[in-house]
């Protein structure tokens, strides 16, 4: 039998695995949808998920994103270099030679490294390349809200870079764009976490008392926070109940 005829027979079948992905996606409780994610064969399942990396509805995005993360730690459990791979296709789809613009890379590279310590040694430095003016830079303005979901997500747990991230994040602070704003607070949050040195660290005033809202995905939903509320040290934010549902 022809190669064309087996590529043919599998695009009926990949098209069913990607709606059934989406459906499972919109499931609201996290943890029955991921453990419907992980029924699927990882090898059917990375395609579609890279897919919905470019949903424009962020709800789905996301959860593709942290579903993503999930598939990718199982993938580590059984193979280390699989998970490498999938990692180096996100580096791969930020490249200008690929042809195409990463829209998820960076915030799935966040989450895949957040949890694992041996694969942010290896590529956490990577993802804040991405912020760094003498690094990797990312000039699409889009994509940079991207990297600094990325690089907060990151820095809720691992230790890598904090100092010289949060320099590169500073700029960023000025933004006109206030998604940009907040994801930076947050991410700058994360380093004031993670380091002594940063612990004083007081936000501008403007930060302080900018009330924009802006949308912020909590680990399966988004909700609505203002950028002063991330600014915030963690127990006056759980005290404020800072978060405001979409």
């Amino acid at each position: 039998m022809s190669a064309a005829v087996h590529s043919t027979r599998g695009k009926p079948r990949s098209r069913r695995i990607k709606k059934q992905v989406g459906s499972i996606l919109k499931i609201e409780d996290r943890k029955a949808a991921l453990g419907s994610l992980a029924g699927i064969e990882p090898t059917s399942l990375t395609g579609p998920l890279f897919s919905y990396f470019y949903s424009l509805d962020d709800t789905t995005r996301f959860r593709s994103v942290v579903a993503m993360a999930d598939l990718t730690a199982r993938i580590a459990d059984q193979s280390l270099e699989r998970a490498k791979i999938i990692l180096r296709r996100m580096m791969w789809n930020l490249n200008d030679e690929s042809g195409g613009i990463g829209w998820g890379s960076c915030e799935a590279m966040g989450e895949i490294l957040r949890d694992s310590d041996i694969l942010a040694r290896d590529f956490g430095s990577i993802l804040l390349s991405y912020i760094d003016p003498c690094g990797n830079f990312l000039e699409h303005e889009m994509l940079q809200r991207g990297v600094l979901w990325g690089v907060g997500t990151i820095l809720e747990t691992q230790d890598i870079g904090v100092e010289s991230a949060m320099t590169n994040l500073a700029p960023f602070l000025g933004s006109s764009d206030p998604i940009k704003r907040g994801y930076a607070v947050r991410a700058m949050s994360f380093c004031r976490n993670r380091s002594d040195r940063l612990k004083p660290y007081r936000f501008p005033d403007q930060i302080q008392h900018d009330q924009t809202m802006i949308p912020l995905f909590d680990g399966w939903f988004m909700v609505k926070v203002s950028i002063a509320a991330l600014a915030l040290p963690d127990h006056d934010r759980t005290e404020s109940g800072m978060f405001i549902e979409s």
